[in-house]
């Protein structure tokens, strides 16, 4: 028995992002949160970093050293990297050493609501070969919703948007179930390319996707000039990058309104999808939405004015959840607490 309650504590929920892949240790709470980055010798094929550590050669490698991110908008792209990934987070977070322990944990993982057939069964394999003893799918959107705390289970039809690096998922979800959904390969990461590529065409300066991300943070807006508000600080930003026709190290000024251009595509697609959800929501619990509104959950909800923006173009109340970087782990997290209540919110047990 004693073997069996400390197997049930070592059960895990994984938010497996494209950018950050999160960690949630029953009993605990988040334990992990480390980029989605791997560092791997070209001619051994050894790895080695994985998380933070490898996030930071990131564009700084020597040319038998490849740093990369195995998960490619929302799905597994290398699977052996993915593999490597979890098993070092999954025995960190859990303390682990050496040999895997047994029992091996349960393990809730989320995944974009728009997953194929074929890339289900690569995650399942992917955290089975890692160590885990049994494996269940959660669909983004869902885990999001359970996670910010929305009436999932009850009758009544909540709307959450969670934009993460690689997908944006959108769905209403109602007693347990998801009723009208949508996934778009268009997020945070998106985001940063249309960036990188705005200040090569305004500045002819190469920058790297860390510097893109830093710049959207920074002076990131999803409205209209007219429209949104004026920053704290400055509405400018000095950009380290090399010169495309030269190739020296230079720096250049880049503005809000140019990152605002830049955006606006992506941006344009993630309001295109809410209002195609919308569209697709039955009337009885669309009524619901409008009542109780939208919530936005993951990293892009934190882009300045987007919840502005989706509630001019759609109508109705819009708000960002508390801690919306934490949401879909924290809803994994509440599934391996409460496994046989929710179990009903799985995609695919295994």
């Amino acid at each position: 028995m004693a073997g069996s309650r400390q197997g049930r504590g070592q059960d895990i929920g994984i938010d497996l992002g494209t950018a950050n892949t999160l960690v949630y240790l029953r009993g605990k709470g988040i334990v992990l949160n480390e980029p989605s980055v791997i560092a791997v010798d070209r001619k051994t094929g050894e790895v080695l970093s994985v998380g933070a550590e490898a996030k930071r050669t990131l564009g700084r490698t020597p040319e038998d050293v490849v740093a990369s991110r195995p998960l490619q908008d929302g799905v597994i792209a290398d699977f052996e990297g993915t593999r490597h990934l979890l098993r070092h987070l999954m025995a960190k977070a859990t303390g682990a050493t050496g040999r895997w322990f047994r029992p091996g944990p349960r393990v809730v993982v989320c995944v974009p609501s728009g997953i194929t057939g074929v890339e289900r069964r690569a995650v399942i394999e992917a955290v089975g070969s890692a160590g885990a003893r049994s494996v269940h799918l959660i669909q983004e959107p869902m885990a999001a919703a359970i996670g910010a705390g929305l009436p999932v289970q009850e009758p009544t039809g909540s709307m959450v948007v969670d934009i993460g690096g690689g997908t944006t998922e959108v769905a209403v979800v109602s007693m347990g179930g998801m009723v009208a959904a949508g996934s778009i390969r268009v997020a945070g990461d998106r985001m940063d390319e249309v960036i990188a590529k705005q200040v090569k065409k305004d500045h002819g300066l190469l920058i790297g996707e860390r510097t893109a991300e830093e710049v959207k943070l920074a002076i990131g807006s999803a409205e209209a000039a007219e429209a949104a508000e004026a920053f704290e600080g400055a509405d400018e930003l000095e950009v380290r990058g090399r010169d495309s026709v030269l190739g020296l190290p230079r720096t250049a000024l880049v503005t809000a309104a140019q990152v605002r251009e830049a955006v606006e595509e992506p941006v344009a697609e993630i309001v295109a999808e809410v209002k195609r959800t919308l569209d697709r929501c039955p009337p009885e619990l669309a009524g619901d939405v409008m009542g109780q509104g939208i919530v936005l959950t993951g990293g892009g909800a934190l882009l300045r004015g987007l919840d502005r923006r989706i509630a001019r173009e759609t109508g109705l109340p819009v708000r960002v959840a508390e801690n919306p970087l934490d949401c879909v782990v924290v809803g994994s997290g509440k599934c391996v607490e409460e496994i046989e209540e929710l179990r009903r919110t799985f995609a695919v047990s295994a």
